[in-house]
């Protein structure tokens, strides 16, 4: 059996990610919350200040994965599988942020949709969804 304090510290990083997602409009500038929560297919693309809201989506992103980096520690302690869940991490932010600052300074109304997917893989921990399955998987091949 796992060592309770192992549990708690689960539940506290969980708790991070639900409180993170909760204050998104008191912690976070993002013009879009709004605008995707809303009939966007019919609506102007929102007025947006570029550099603020790519600081704020990075800063996000590294809250959420640095949660996540932690959260996949405690449930596999393998160091190894955090190092490559960084990897692909720091990997999948760049190539995500290339195509969340695309659709923000060439607003299309027939992107919006794929715009929208992009943006949420960068504010939500959607990658901690996809990688823990898949080492516990890997884990149970071994």
């Amino acid at each position: 059996m796992r060592n309770p304090i192992t549990y708690i510290l689960l539940l506290i990083l969980f708790g991070l990610l639900v409180l993170i997602r909760v204050f998104e409009n008191e912690l976070f500038y993002d013009p879009y919350l709004l605008f995707f929560k809303s009939d966007y297919l019919h609506m102007d693309f929102p007025r947006r200040e570029i550099l603020k809201l790519s600081l704020y989506t990075t800063l996000r992103y590294v809250l959420n994965s640095a949660i996540s980096l932690g959260l996949i520690y405690l449930f596999f302690k393998d160091k190894s599988i955090v190092k490559f869940s960084m990897f692909i991490y720091v990997i999948a932010y760049f190539i995500l942020l290339a195509f969340f600052l695309y659709f923000v300074i060439n607003p299309r109304q027939e992107d919006y949709y794929l715009f929208f997917n992009f943006r949420r893989f960068l504010i939500q921990p959607i990658f901690l969804l996809l990688l823990v399955p898949a080492f516990y998987y890997f884990k149970l091949k071994q």
